[in-house]
């Protein structure tokens, strides 16, 4: 079992890890924005995959590769940046509206597995289960299968909840717009417009931080 002292500290530095913007936060906030509640929810079903993945990745030993390989967080950030400008790119070419209908590009499961694919090449997902979550476990206090289980079942279930709050909020936001704006004014027009610039500026922005890091 894990140590009770460390737990409050783990918790302290998952919460702090969901409220940093990164490529999860910008990925759900715009899906529920263009798209609503659902393909929200959906998208968190795929990080919690990713991540779950994640955790099981660093009990098998990913910080050593990590380690010995640094080249490899680097192919991680340029694959995970890549992947978030193509999907600004496609934000900026999508029609205006406040809410845009699903289409063949968007089937339900595309939701779930465009939330996996941005959770796993998520390099601040990477760096915190295979470099900070192994400070957090011990051979002194038992089995570290064990141990970084319960860990990783926290991470899983705090970011689920992190993010389902954020696409509550996305939501909320747009419907509100959606109330008081008539899509078909300008106004509305020019909120649309300004919805999907800040979507593409978010996305963009945190693509270029991950080449920078």
């Amino acid at each position: 079992m894990i140590e009770l002292t460390l737990l409050p500290l783990y918790l302290g530095a998952l919460i702090v890890a969901y409220v940093t913007p990164g490529p999860d936060m910008a990925l759900v906030l715009a899906v529920s924005a263009s798209r609503g509640k659902m393909a929200g929810f959906r998208t968190v079903k795929g990080f919690a995959v990713g991540r779950a993945i994640h955790v099981l990745g660093s009990g098998a030993g990913l910080a050593v590769l990590f380690t010995s390989y640094p080249g490899l967080q680097m192919v991680v950030r340029i694959l995970g940046a890549v992947y978030l400008l193509n999907w600004a790119w496609k934000i900026a070419r999508a029609p205006v509206g406040l809410r845009q209908p699903d289409s063949p590009d968007f089937r339900h499961g595309s939701d779930m597995w465009r939330g996996f694919l941005t959770s796993l090449l998520n390099p601040k997902a990477v760096l915190f289960c295979s470099m900070l979550l192994p400070q957090f476990v011990s051979p002194a206090t038992g089995s570290l299968f064990t141990q970084f289980m319960v860990l990783g079942l926290l991470l899983v279930i705090v970011g689920f909840i992190f993010d389902c709050s954020y696409v509550v909020l996305s939501d909320w936001l747009t419907r509100t717009l959606s109330r008081n704006i008539s899509d078909g004014s300008q106004t509305g027009q020019l909120v649309e417009r300004c919805r999907n610039y800040l979507m593409v500026t978010v996305l963009g922005g945190v693509a270029l931080l991950l080449l920078k890091a």
